[in-house]
């Protein structure tokens, strides 16, 4: 059996949230199904977060949002550990279809 560290299921998932956004359709999907695992609640900071790195692409601000994800979707997680499963698979396939691309 294989352990699952949350903390690093975060990282990857903010990551990969943040990577998404300057394409419409796929940070649709992946802030969609972090709805669904995490509650509606994220939608307006999802929104949020994607018009600030909108507004300025190229200032490290990437790293920033991907950092103040980690730490809301962790905190998320100790709440709801039946998320961290799915949210380690939508996030492992989201990276490969972004790879393949």
């Amino acid at each position: 059996m294989s352990v699952i560290h949350h903390p690093r299921v975060a990282w990857d998932a903010a990551r990969t949230l943040v990577g998404a956004v300057p394409d419409d359709e796929r940070f649709r999907n992946l802030a969609g199904e972090l709805e669904r695992l995490l509650g509606g609640g994220v939608a307006q900071s999802l929104r949020e977060t994607r018009d600030r790195l909108r507004s300025a692409p190229d200032d490290g601000r990437d790293l920033v949002e991907a950092g103040v994800w980690r730490v809301r979707i962790e905190d998320a997680l100790r709440s709801h550990p039946d998320a961290v499963e799915p949210l380690r698979r939508l996030t492992t396939h989201a990276q490969a279809r972004s790879s393949s691309s």
